[in-house]
């Protein structure tokens, strides 16, 4: 089979866990390989995210120690959604399609053969869809399936309890090279570009070493980031809370007016004071929902390169 697949493998701080997941890897491409679903010139591309221990230095002796693996390192940290597309636009032109999985293990690696196995039957994107969330905490499940709806509700088209796990064809990659934004929420941009697709259902698995580096904090940007990257509703709810609130306002004035005239006014300091208050919160969750659009609207009109790839465990002959 001719068909060459790279598997993209974003990396920050796995000097724990990457040498027990480069076996399980080359082990399903060796496997896919023997299978003749893949070419033998299919690779293992880790993409250094600017790590502080030792995962460059493995990733490279990786490199030495098999022809399958290769990786790239970006020139500092930028993030895992920028550290996958660093992977992805580097082999759109290398191969004929990519899978794109986390370090950790915690997604299952078997699935990829179910992947390849609907771009044979046509597909250009296949999502790897988690089938349950048991092993997660009450908390972790309950904030990732609220997070999942907001954002459907916001407009934003993604895939339920999908992450970024997915096969990806070189075409479909390289009309993804169209889409030049900074503020990357991938999950949410690939169903934009189209294409036939379907998706692959597995179960989830616990780290297999060291700690997550995706902390509350992180997940809770990663989703405003979604929500703001991909939808105006935030906007327009601003502007309908503004009309409700300018309503009952100016029954409020109204009301003020007829009790005045009926000489019924009654100093009320308390009720005074909550409603300018809870105006002036209003006004500030407002502003700080169209500041997060203006700063964004800032970080695009830089233009800034979205990742800078400062080595490569390969040597350079026609690399665009």
């Amino acid at each position: 089979m001719d068909i060459r697949l790279f598997i993209i493998v974003p990396c920050y701080n796995e000097e724990e866990v990457l040498p027990i997941t480069s076996k399980m890897l080359l082990n399903e491409l060796n496997d896919l390989i023997s299978k003749n679903k893949i070419s033998y010139d299919s690779r293992i591309m880790f993409v250094n995210d600017g790590s502080k221990d030792q995962t460059w230095e493995i990733i490279k002796e990786l490199s030495r120690s098999d022809e399958h693996f290769i990786g790239i390192t970006q020139s500092r940290n930028r993030g895992h959604q920028n550290a996958v597309l660093a992977g992805l636009m580097t082999a759109k032109n290398m191969c004929d399609i990519t899978i794109s999985i986390d370090a950790d293990g915690q997604d299952d690696i078997t699935a990829m053969e179910k992947m390849v196995d609907a771009y044979h039957d046509g597909c250009e994107i296949v999502y790897g869809v988690r089938s349950s969330r048991e092993t997660d905490t009450f908390f972790k499940r309950f904030t990732a399936q609220s997070f999942y709806k907001l954002l459907n509700k916001m407009g934003a088209e993604v895939v339920y309890n999908h992450a970024d796990y997915r096969l990806a064809s070189s075409r479909v990659l390289k009309e993804f090279a169209n889409f030049k934004e900074v503020n990357l929420f991938l999950r949410g941009m690939f169903p934009l570009v189209g294409f036939k697709s379907t998706s692959v259902y597995y179960e989830r698995h616990e780290r297999i070493a060291g700690e997550s580096h995706y902390p509350l904090s992180k997940m809770l940007a990663l989703a405003f980031d979604g929500i703001t990257s991909l939808s105006i509703k935030p906007i327009r709810i601003i502007t309908w809370m503004g009309i409700i609130v300018s309503l009952i306002s100016f029954i409020g004035v109204i009301w003020a007016i007829v009790a005045r005239c009926l000489g019924s006014v009654v100093a009320g300091w308390s009720s005074t004071l909550a409603v300018m208050c809870f105006l002036g919160g209003v006004q500030l969750i407002c502003l700080g929902v169209l500041g997060e659009y203006i700063g964004k609207i800032y970080m695009e009109v830089k233009h800034r390169p979205r990742y800078i790839i400062s080595e490569k465990t390969w040597k350079e002959e026609k690399d665009d």
